[in-house]
């Protein structure tokens, strides 16, 4: 099972991530574009892989987020989500020069 540690672990190893609290939830982001929320209550099980994905709350879906029952995924798939998110929301050469150094 995947912990939040684990994910603060991968986002924060990634180059510009910050960690910030919006509105008693934790979030990691680039700049003011959060690509990783950590969870904050449960919420109804709908999705292509409802054992592992869910849609976000209303008033995040403007954003095209997916959320992930963390108990659902392990340790490397974590990692890839994570990297994949982070990786849509910085520049291509930031991505370039730290993706081949930890693949």
């Amino acid at each position: 099972m995947v912990t939040a540690d684990d994910i603060r672990t991968v986002a924060l190893s990634l180059p510009r991530t910050e960690e910030a609290l919006v509105r008693d939830q934790v979030k990691f982001r680039v700049g003011r574009i959060v690509y990783v929320a950590l969870p904050r209550t449960s919420a109804p099980r709908w999705s292509a892989q409802p054992e592992k994905f869910f849609m976000p709350i209303a008033s995040d879906l403007r954003y095209n987020w997916v959320r992930v029952w963390l108990d659902a995924i392990d340790p490397a798939e974590m990692r890839e989500l994570v990297v994949d998110a982070w990786r849509m929301v910085v520049p291509k050469r930031v991505a370039g020069d730290y993706l081949p150094d930890h693949p």
